[in-house]
């Protein structure tokens, strides 16, 4: 999951590149922070699972960014920053990483040390 989230991040790193030079500080700077949130709190919690409430909450963390992320993929789409297929693409990926995090959520003592 981790290598997905990662690799969304890169892909979305790429796709603003071509996004106007009037959204550099705004949507552009948004949409790769929060997209780069996701991978590194992911790992972060990893480090955590010996303390479930911390391993959970890093978890929490990063389906915020990832809900966060989908917002601003959103206005890329509407703005015609991105094609609709490449907006689908990057939605579905990220409801993929959102399902895994709510597995772990709602099961932390599948993942964490007894």
């Amino acid at each position: 999951m981790n290598q997905l989230s990662y690799n969304l991040a890169v892909e979305i790193y790429e796709a603003t590149k071509d996004f106007p030079k009037e959204e550099k500080y705004s949507l552009t700077d948004q949409i790769r922070r929060s997209s780069r949130s996701i991978p590194s709190n992911i790992a972060e919690a990893w480090s955590r699972r010996r303390y479930p409430k911390s391993f959970v909450n890093k978890l929490i963390e990063s389906d915020g960014e990832a809900s966060e992320t989908t917002v601003w993929l959103d206005f890329s789409k509407d703005h015609k920053y991105i094609t609709e297929e490449k907006h689908q693409h990057f939605i579905s990926k990220y409801e993929e990483v959102s399902k895994m995090l709510h597995c772990m959520i709602n099961s932390p003592e599948k993942f964490c040390y007894k």
